[in-house]
């Protein structure tokens, strides 16, 4: 089940059947001739998969619940296989979660998945600190544009939302800002220094720990194939030192036997 081509045939299902889940969103294209082809299509993705599923569980047994991987797949296919009528209609949505199978099928993916992984706990240090500098700086907004413009600081929560669309730099300017500045010259004083400590500084954080997890991810994985490539050497050079203590031992023997 884990050949090359197994693999390339399942990753070949998994990116038609994306496909034609983009079709089938066309009410033109489910009411034509192609409607039904689509949907026995559908059926016969979900039928490989769950066979592809079974496979697996019997070949592995319990080491399959051990790869983080593999249950992955089992949680899309299990999802997959929820009946979608009645009340649970909104659930035919979720069967474009089978494309996500790709993830565990490319290698290079499963990297860049793992890398994030490995930056979660560095990311959630520079989320509590943007959650204090949004909190700092909302609080300030809303004491003193709240009453001027009640719309965009009239509340902390109003002055989060604003502020949080001035860090991504949509519309700040002209929106927000200079508006303010009509009212507030000085306004320049409170945004400019917030924009230059969110947008221009704590996001490359989050940038700079990705990209160090992914770095990291990476040299594990040489390390890992460099790994690999020693083992017949070093298994040679262990079947050889056992040779030669078989032979300095038997020297032993003559020697102690004379």
């Amino acid at each position: 089940m884990s050949s090359r081509s197994w693999e390339a045939f399942i990753l070949s299902v998994i990116v038609i059947n994306a496909i034609t889940l983009g079709f089938e969103t066309s009410e033109t294209v489910m009411q034509s001739f192609a409607g039904p082809l689509l949907r026995f299509f559908d059926a016969l993705v979900l039928t490989i998969f769950v066979i592809e599923i079974t496979l697996r569980l019997y070949a592995h047994r319990l080491r399959f619940f051990r790869d983080p991987w593999s249950l992955f797949d089992f949680t899309i296919v299990a999802i997959s296989l929820i009946p979608a009528s009645g009340p649970l209609q909104v659930l035919r949505a979720l069967r474009i979660l089978r494309a996500l199978r790709l993830l565990s099928m490319i290698p290079s993916l499963r990297r860049v998945i793992g890398g994030l992984v490995a930056a979660l706990p560095g990311m959630g240090s520079i989320i509590v600190l943007m959650a204090l500098v949004f909190y700092i700086f909302a609080v300030i907004a809303t004491k003193l544009y709240g009453e001027a413009f009640p719309e965009w600081f009239g509340s902390l929560g109003a002055s989060i939302y604003s502020l949080f669309q001035i860090m991504t730099l949509e519309s700040w300017s002209m929106g927000i800002v200079r508006p303010v500045m009509d009212v507030y010259p000085n306004a320049w004083l409170f945004f400019v220094p917030f924009i230059l400590s969110t947008a221009f500084t704590v996001l490359n954080l989050f940038i700079g720990i990705i990209v160090s997890a992914m770095q990291k991810e990476h040299e594990q994985e040489l390390l890992e194939e460099s790994r690999q490539a020693r083992e017949p050497e070093m298994l040679q050079i262990l079947s050889e030192l056992k040779a030669l203590r078989q032979e300095v031992a038997a020297l032993r023997n003559e020697r102690s036997a004379t």
